[in-house]
């Protein structure tokens, strides 16, 4: 989860199969008192679709949960499908072997 996204940067998560998830306006870690220390649930996962908002569960070591939005920064339904797939490689071997 980043506040922002070079668009190089964001095309090679999402290469890897990696979701890239940005903040809402106005927040980030240090505004919703994120350490590194939390265990994240994040909600919309099967639905993915091109700039979806996905709702962030929180726990933190203590016990305590807090809720916060963040959009995927999926772009197309390409994309969408990469990441279904695990990545590209993964995407491009698949339909290798639906064609073999």
């Amino acid at each position: 989860i980043a506040e922002s996204f070079e668009r190089i940067h964001r095309s090679n998560l999402i290469g890897m199969g990696v979701l890239p998830l940005q903040y809402a306006e106005g927040e980030n870690a240090e505004s919703l008192g994120l350490t590194g220390h939390e265990s994240f649930d994040i909600s919309g996962l099967a639905d993915l679709e091109p700039g979806k908002e996905l709702i962030v569960k929180v726990t933190g070591d203590d016990g305590e949960e807090k809720e916060f939005q963040v959009k995927a920064r999926v772009d197309s339904p390409v994309e969408v499908e990469y990441l279904r797939n695990g990545g590209i490689l993964q995407t491009v071997l698949r339909q290798l072997l639906k064609e073999g």
